[in-house]
């Protein structure tokens, strides 16, 4: 009975743990395109949205764009963004930057540095109270089970 107690909080600490390095690599992806200097003109193929959540939650929608740009070689590259501009149809020309070894990492968002670090950072600071919270919870449990032990029969 009492591993649930460390195995649950473990799970969750991995679970956030991979959650931050997904954040941290977007981060390193979107700032590594603006920095490399490489533009090209994009073309929206497609928008479309995804939805999650509902029932006892509430419903979150997410914009997707499919763009299509050819790299300084010629290459062709499709890719799929999240959380563009509404206002982006199928059909506009948008600037996308790349870099040159990871074209299929490209961005359309325009260069907003401070925007990135303070949006990774907020989401990094949470993700590491919740992972002082599940260490906080092993720690009180393990003394409370610790203490326990000297109760029982």
């Amino acid at each position: 009975m009492e591993a649930f107690f460390y195995v649950v909080p473990l799970l969750m600490i991995g679970i956030v743990s991979f959650a931050a390095y997904t954040v941290i690599r977007r981060a390193r992806d979107i700032s590594s395109a603006w920095n490399s200097g490489l533009t090209a003109e994009a073309r929206c193929l497609r928008t479309y949205t995804t939805t999650s959540g509902g029932g006892e939650t509430s419903v979150r929608t997410t914009l997707h764009h499919v763009y299509e740009f050819a790299t300084r070689e010629g290459r062709p590259v499709r890719f799929d963004e999240t959380g563009g501009p509404g206002t982006t149809v199928e059909g506009d020309i948008v600037t996308v930057h790349y870099v040159a070894d990871r074209p299929e990492r490209a961005t359309a968002k325009a260069p907003a540095p401070g925007k990135l670090a303070a949006g990774t950072g907020c989401l990094l600071a949470v993700f590491g109270v919740l992972i002082v919270f599940c260490l906080g919870f092993m720690v009180v449990a393990h003394t409370m089970f610790d203490a326990a032990d000297g109760f029982t029969p």
